[in-house]
């Protein structure tokens, strides 16, 4: 009587050898990026590198630009502005695009090309002619004003405030919220909705217990995706609103083309550079806690 024992399967052709390190079960790929790695490090680092020095020896060595951004009682002003704005634009964009990418995941899937469709048609169109839009819009005369005025609201005109700036640039960032969240939503179980309605819990208590959780990696992703890149919003700062309610890309055009302050733009710049390295470390720190917590929901 032949024993019968278990065979292991036979190895996949393709499967990487195990013990064989990573760098050579790449083989010649891992080179293909060298051209693209030295091209960002000539064309991005470079240039950091050069504001970063000129910010600490324009015109002396020091840290004499640093601390005049402390106390010239512009730049800090203006950098807190700019994180207000970018922290409502982000907050704003992700109400107004959640409910949109949850109805992407419940639909047909005719109707959710076409909802990704018009997710992605502001790419084609120029941001330029977008915030030329948004400046007849927003304008004394303009649609918008008129809109207010048939409500009651009288002398409300948006161009040149922050809230006009905060309102194209939520027009803007949508795509953005929106692309990340419908990624993320669209991985969730909508059987797990549904088996919390069948255990006697209502709707909005299934979702807010059971699907937000789920949802939370996207809207990390999404809400920083949107607020960084708002920090460095300058088209639309400049097109739509005024100098005295200026950002931080404003300001650090008006010192370096208009008050010659290489070094005093450099810092404001480097200060926003290290604003948005700490945001990103609290949100990968932030991201890893969410995994976690849906990783310990799903055992």
């Amino acid at each position: 009587m032949t024993a019968v024992t278990d065979a292991p399967p036979p190895a996949r052709a393709d499967a990487p050898a195990e013990g064989v390190p990573a760098r050579r079960r790449l083989g010649g790929a891992g080179y293909l990026l060298l051209p693209a790695a030295a091209f960002l490090l000539v064309i991005f680092f470079v240039p950091l590198v050069q504001i970063a020095w000129r910010s600490f020896s324009d015109p002396s060595v020091g840290l004499q630009n640093y601390h005049a951004l402390l106390v010239d009682g512009v730049s800090m002003t203006v950098l807190g502005r700019t994180l207000v704005t970018a922290a409502v634009v982000a907050a704003v964009t992700l109400v107004l695009v959640y409910p949109y990418a949850y109805a992407m995941t419940r639909v047909s899937p005719r109707v959710r090309g076409l909802l990704v469709l018009l997710a992605l048609l502001p790419f084609w169109t120029s941001l330029m002619a977008r915030n030329f839009a948004w400046y007849v819009l927003e304008q004394r005369g303009g649609l918008i004003e008129q809109i207010l005025h048939a409500v009651g609201i009288r002398d409300a005109v948006l161009l040149g405030s922050t809230t006009g700036v905060t309102v194209a640039m939520v027009q803007v960032m949508m795509p953005f919220m929106a692309l990340p969240l419908y990624t993320s939503l669209s991985g969730i179980d909508r059987r797990l909705m549904d088996a919390a309605v069948s255990c006697g819990a209502p709707w909005w208590t299934a979702f807010r217990s059971v699907y937000l959780p789920l949802s939370l990696p996207g809207v990390v992703s999404g809400f920083s995706l949107v607020f960084i890149m708002s920090l460095g919003f300058y088209v639309t700062p400049a097109l739509l609103g005024s100098p005295r309610q200026a950002l931080a890309s404003q300001l650090i055009e008006t010192k370096v083309t208009t008050l010659l302050d290489f070094g005093g733009g450099g810092a404001l710049g480097i200060v926003l550079l290290a604003v948005t390295l700490i945001i990103l470390a609290a949100v990968w720190r932030l991201g890893r806690g969410t995994s976690t917590l849906e990783q310990a929901g799903a055992r």
